[in-house]
C-alpha cells in the first residue's frame, strides 16, 4: 500500500497554562514549526477566546497544522497533518511539546490515503 499522508494527532496535557493563552506565542510556536521543515504556509487563522484559550491554523502547501487550548487544563489538541514524504511531522510535534512545555504528551500517529500499489509488469 501507498500511504498519500501521515496526520499526527497530539494530546498535550500539562501544559504551560500561560503559554496556552497567548495567541501570538502560539501562533510563533507554529510558524517555527512550520519554518523547522521547510513547511510553505499558504495561509492561516488564529482567534483568542474570551475569556481564555487559543485557536489556530497553519494552512501548508503540504497540509495543515492545527491547535486548540483549553489554558484552564492546562491542555491543547493538535493536528500535524503532511502529505510530503520529505515533511517529517514528528519534528513539528516534537517542537510543539517543547515550546509548549508539555510534560504528558501523546502522538497518536493516523496513515491517511492508503492506496493499492499498482503493478507494472
Amino acid at each position: 500500500m501507498n500511504v498519500l499522508g501521515i496526520h499526527l494527532l497530539l494530546e498535550l496535557r500539562q501544559c504551560n497554562p500561560v503559554l496556552l493563552n497567548d495567541l501570538d506565542y502560539i501562533r510563533d510556536v507554529m510558524v517555527e514549526a512550520a519554518e523547522s521543515v521547510e513547511a510553505h504556509v499558504v495561509g492561516e487563522s488564529f482567534h483568542r477566546f474570551n475569556p481564555q484559550g487559543v485557536t489556530g491554523i497553519l494552512a501548508i502547501a503540504e497540509s495543515h497544522i492545527s491547535i486548540h487550548t483549553w489554558p484552564e487544563y492546562g491542555y491543547a489538541a493538535a493536528d500535524v497533518f503532511t502529505c510530503s514524504s520529505s515533511l517529517h511531522p514528528q519534528i513539528v510535534a516534537d517542537l510543539l511539546i517543547e515550546k509548549l512545555e508539555c510534560l504528558d504528551p501523546y502522538v497518536h500517529e493516523i496513515q491517511r490515503g492508503m492506496i493499492p500499489q499498482t503493478v507494472t509488469s
